[in-house]
Order: structure tokens, then sequence, then C-alpha cells
């Protein structure tokens, strides 16, 4: 029960995607005594059906996984315009979790064909697509640098996390039974982070040297939250209903709640994004 527990989170998610009316917002964000103050909150996606994995690609973009005529692409939001565009040409399968390669102007996303066949494949503006890492069953990932990235891919019963190396195509598989919830830590060269599922069916989050290839256990998210992100290399932000909660790795070793965003009639906050400069927060959530 719980290998396919991981797994089966991700099935949910790609296959009930008409089912889901989720939103991605935009906000500022800043330090304030109470945890962070947040304002020009603003819903960046408004469409109906399925917007979701916002990531940026410089501190006036944001890409998120975008509703287009009930097919999922790669939607592109300047700030600075308030404008939302495609950036990729329509293909035959839906486009999620898209980032832009480190060092590139293209942009990677994990395709779903209708077939069931899932893989990371690397999108250009002039309408070019390929296959990343041919044969990859890719979930979730994240970047350490443009040659290499951590992902946890499709296995029979559960996810597995594994290494990869755009150039040499080589993969090696680290973890078994881990998440979806993968990060390059900022400030730092070779510091990744991952999810694992405990023996509690929470997730764990780790630190993975991406040199040595040592873990290290950082925190435990609360029960139910599968998605956390960092806002500085010491400082973790997850959300749970409406509302976000910090971890200090330098505090008191407990998450604390930083904002409550319950005044923009919003539940069910999951994935989240930072602005490579820190003043930009992106979520998804459920609208009421």
């Amino acid at each position: 029960m719980k290998k396919s527990f991981a797994l089966l989170l991700f099935l949910i998610g790609s296959f009930a995607i008409a089912q889901e009316n989720t939103e991605v917002y935009l906000m500022d964000i800043t330090s304030a005594y109470s945890g962070l103050e947040v304002y020009n909150f603003k819903n960046i996606s408004n469409n109906s059906g399925y917007d979701n994995q916002p990531s940026f690609i410089d501190n006036n973009t944001v890409v998120f996984a975008g509703n287009n005529k009930n097919q999922a692409d790669i939607a592109s939001y300047s700030i600075s315009s308030e404008e939302k565009t495609f950036f990729n040409s329509p293909t035959e399968g839906g486009e999620y979790s898209p980032m832009q390669i480190p060092n590139s102007k293209k942009i990677a996303a994990v395709r779903l064909d209708p077939d069931g066949k899932q893989r990371l494949y690397t999108y250009g503006k002039n309408g070019s697509h390929e296959e990343t890492i041919p044969n990859l069953q890719v979930a979730y990932y994240a970047f350490k640098d443009e040659h290499t990235l951590l992902a946890s891919v499709l296995a029979q019963n559960e996810l597995n996390l594994v290494v990869a190396n755009v150039q040499t195509q080589k993969v090696d598989t680290l973890k078994y039974n881990t998440g979806r919830s993968i990060h390059k830590v900022p400030n730092t060269k070779k510091t990744m982070s991952y999810t694992f599922l405990n023996e509690d069916d929470n997730y764990d989050v780790y630190q993975l040297n991406m040199e040595t290839l040592e873990s290290f256990f950082v925190v435990e998210l609360p029960i139910g939250i599968q998605d956390h992100i960092w806002l500085s290399e010491s400082k973790l932000l997850i959300g749970s209903g409406n509302k976000l909660f910090l971890y200090d790795l330098f505090g008191p070793g407990e998450w604390k709640e930083v904002a409550n965003l319950s005044e923009y009639n919003i539940a069910n906050i999951t994935r989240l994004a930072v602005s490579p400069n820190g003043e930009k927060l992106a979520l998804v959530a459920e609208q009421k």
C-alpha cells in the first residue's frame, strides 16, 4: 500500500485533470515581523479548468501548465505587461511542470500523450520539441544546471528518485518511494532538495549534495502536505488550506504560520514558486 501511494497521487493528478479547477496566483512578498506581508495579489491564469505548476523564468516572467482549449500547454505570463501567451505550439499531448533550462532560452516540460506515454521534452520558441532524455518516464523534476537534473520517475508501483545527465543520457537511481517536490536550493551550487514518503505516510524533506550524492534530513512536512519551496538557503515555505507556513533551519524547529490568505477567497494551496530576487510568490490554489 505504502509503495503505491506516491505513484497513485501522480496518476490522479495526471488523468483527472479535467475534473480539477485550479488557478495560478501571483503576489508580492516582503518580510514582516509577523512573517510575510502579501500584497498585489492577483489571479494570473484566470481560466476555467486545470492551471498549475508555476515556475519563474526571471523576475518578470512566470510559466505554468495552462488550460488551452481543454489541453494543458506551456502558458507564459509577463508581470510587467500583465499578458498571458502560450510558449509552445500545440502538440498531441499535454505539457506539465514547465521550467526554463538553465543558461538557455528553451523550456522543459513533462509531456503526457493520449496513449499514456509520458516523457520530459525540450521546447524552443520556434516550435521545436524533442525528448530531453529518451524513454525516461519523468513525473517531476528540477535542474541543477543545464546538464544535470534530479527527477522522480514512474516505476511499476512507486516514484523513484534519479539523477540524469542530459548530455550523456546517463541515469542513476538514488532513492525509492519519493515524492513530487524537487528544487534547487537557492544560493548554493550543488544542493537540491526532494521529498521522501516516510513510515507514517507523511513526506520528509531531504537535501541532496549533487556531487557526493549524500542526503541529509531537513524536516517532516505537516500531514497531507506534498509541496515545499525555498525562500532562501535556510527557509522553507509551504501552503496549507489558505495559509502559508515557514520553517527556519536556524529557528525553533517548528512550522510557523506567516500569512493568512483567506481574504482572497482561495483554498487548498499546493504548488509554490518564488522569483529569483525573492520578491514575488506564485502559488496554486482553488478559487472559492
